[in-house]
């Protein structure tokens, strides 16, 4: 009879250590408690279900997948106690289920500041879906949006709200953005930055209450300093704490400061419970980034199935994000501490870069480094920090333009077969090299399907297409960068020879450069150029027909052949007018109609010979 594994917490980690676990092969009898109303979905692109994702499309879980697998999942039913005596583990719904082994996934909870009025209505935390769809509703009739909290989450945080058309603040109570990540000067020039995108920032502020106004919602933020600031939604982003709740309570060895205590197999003070992600404490250290939890995922998967004895010792916690569209990266001892050690700092305030790396006394090895606005070398420094390879003799030409026409030999080719390439996934340039060759990988998404590289947070992508065309040379494999079959020649290029060679259509472009007729790839792409070059309309007559078929009826096209349209409305902002036309339309085709998880308007159901005549004047408002 199979054992029984329990895990508690269906998040990115729980989820990705069940995959481990189904993919080794194992017997266990596998049970899952997932408190929210869904299964995992990717909480670090949480953002982008403000620029239109709905939860879906963030979803971590293949349908039929749990099924397929006969994983028995309890989808919003919340663990609620552990008895460690009998061995089970009974939910808010009720029920009571046995374990043999038990494994607690729980992440972590948003820290919300001991506040005088921190919840009152108007104020929220940004966590989960459910978090963004209840900010998102209350937005829509609100003016200013106020985040607390200025580290990577507050960030993109501040991103959405203002994406929701809210003036957006953000307050942070140490005198630089990103304290942990980025120091004084480069926060400097992030902030320079971001105000620069209409985000006011508030550094060194202390909030001692939250006023409500006469209805009783949010209204005003006091500071200690005696200033206050009005706002009508708060957002708190100040940092997350180890949900341990559950350890607690059962008695298990937990951090004075939080977090469920294991070892370097993911064991907590109860040999048959393991705990892993952001809820377990390693060596007084909680880990609050994806790719660690992900490590202690396999490593625990890899101890109950006894395919190895792998162990966790700890991982690197360097991050590299685009915040607001500005690239920021930070890794290793980012602020010189190491004795000795040396800065190499370029600053250049006008375009808005920092640049810094930490090299130690002989500057032979780099230490660690910040990269704010030009974060494109982050890569290739972070592996030769890890891999602790030498430098070149000047260690700023890394950061510098080439010198002399010549570039650092610093490539892909020089880093050994153990190199982290994807920290999420865990896998090494000499997996990724023996994918390529072993299975003759010729493009990306071969190379991500195989290896699972750069199917995380897709950071590592510009390191695994190096690796791959490395690789492709060396196998005598011709690495070309055109554009497709017609197209000898790189989207850059064609846009050269549209400028300099004064062309004006495709059809002239495809006779003197190119050869057939043309397809899929590079009729939009010229179409593109074309509209870029000229300043044309990109539908205007011999542009049209380069088009794909969403971006030539402007409607984007369903598994069942038919349309939907989804109108632009600045801001979310409309007028009576328009939202009766909206209604006029949808009723006189037939087309059903709804509210995205965006706060947007949909209409379905279109046929294609219908699309045009939504443009009538009329109807032009659309």
């Amino acid at each position: 009879m199979a054992k029984r594994l329990v895990v508690i917490g269906n998040g990115m980690v729980g989820h990705k250590f069940l995959e481990y676990t189904i993919a080794k092969g194992s017997d266990w009898e596998l049970i899952t408690f997932c408190e929210e109303p869904r299964v995992a979905y990717d909480r670090v692109n949480l953002s982008s279900f403000f620029s239109g994702k709905s939860a879906g499309d963030l979803s971590l879980v293949e349908p039929g997948f749990y099924q397929d697998h006969n994983v028995q999942i309890h989808i919003g039913d919340k663990a609620v106690s552990i008895d460690r005596s009998q061995k089970t583990v009974t939910s808010a719904n009720s029920v009571t289920v046995a374990y043999d082994t038990l494994v607690l996934a729980t992440g972590s909870y948003p820290f919300v500041p001991p506040i005088r009025g921190n919840d009152l209505p108007g104020t929220f935390v940004y966590r989960t879906i459910e978090d963004l769809e209840a900010i998102a509703a209350y937005a829509k009739t609100r003016k200013i949006g106020v985040v607390v909290g200025g580290g990577l989450l507050g960030l993109e945080c501040a991103n959405a709200l203002q994406n929701l058309g809210l003036e957006t603040h953000v307050v942070e109570f140490m005198p630089r953005l990103m304290p942990v990540q980025v120091d004084e000067a480069g926060g400097l020039i992030l902030r320079q930055k971001i105000e620069a995108l209409g985000v006011t920032v508030h550094t060194s502020k202390s909030t001692t209450e939250i006023v409500a106004d006469e209805s009783g919602q949010v209204c005003r933020m006091q500071f200690a300093d005696g200033t206050d600031l009005t706002t009508d939604t708060i957002v708190f982003s100040a940092g997350i704490r180890p949900q341990d709740e559950l350890a607690r309570q059962c008695g298990l060895a937990v951090g004075d400061r939080g977090g469920i205590v294991i070892n370097e197999y993911c064991q907590t003070s109860d040999p048959d419970i393991y705990a892993i992600g952001e809820c377990a404490l390693y060596q007084n250290f909680v880990y609050g980034l994806v790719a660690p939890g992900y490590r202690m995922a396999e490593v625990l998967a890899d101890r109950l199935c006894n395919s190895s004895s792998n162990a966790f010792t700890g991982a690197d916690m360097s991050t590299k994000l685009k915040l607001l569209g500005i690239d920021v990266a930070s890794f290793g001892d980012a602020f010189a501490k190491t004795p000795d050690s040396k800065e190499i700092v370029i600053s250049d305030a006008v375009q808005g870069i920092y640049k810094k790396l930490v090299v130690d006394e002989t500057s032979s090895h780099l230490l660690g480094g910040i990269l704010i606005g030009d974060a494109s070398a982050y890569g290739t420094l972070l592996q030769l920090m890890q891999n602790k390879m030498q430098l070149p003799p000047y260690p700023e030409d890394l950061i510098l333009p080439p010198r002399s026409g010549a570039t650092p030999q610093m490539g892909v080719d020089q880093f050994p077969a153990t190199a982290q390439i994807c920290s999420c996934n865990n896998v090494t340039k000499g997996e990724i090299c023996t994918a390529i060759q072993a299975q003759e990988l010729r493009d990306i998404g071969a190379v991500k399907k195989c290896t699972n590289a750069g199917t995380g947070c897709g950071g590592c992508v510009p390191l695994v297409t190096d690796i791959l065309k490395a690789e492709l040379k060396k196998a005598g494999v011709e690495v070309k960068n055109h554009l497709c079959e017609h197209f000898a020649y790189s989207r850059q290029d064609l846009y050269y020879l549209v400028r300099s060679h004064q062309i004006y259509t495709f059809d002239e472009l495809l006779e003197r450069h190119g050869t057939g007729y043309g397809c899929e790839i590079c009729k939009p792409a010229v179409g593109s150029i074309l509209a870029s070059a000229w300043n044309d309309h990109i539908l205007d007559g011999p542009h049209v027909g380069l088009q794909d078929t969403n971006d030539a009826f402007l409607a984007n096209i369903q598994r069942d052949g038919t349309y939907s349209v989804i109108p632009r409305i600045p801001g979310g902002e409309i007028t009576p007018d328009k939202l009766i036309v909206l209604g006029e339309v949808a009723q006189e085709f037939g087309l059903y109609s709804k509210i995205t998880g965006a706060q947007r308007i949909d209409l379905l159901g279109a046929r294609i010979e219908q699309l045009p005549k939504f443009g009538t004047p009329r109807r032009s408002r659309l």
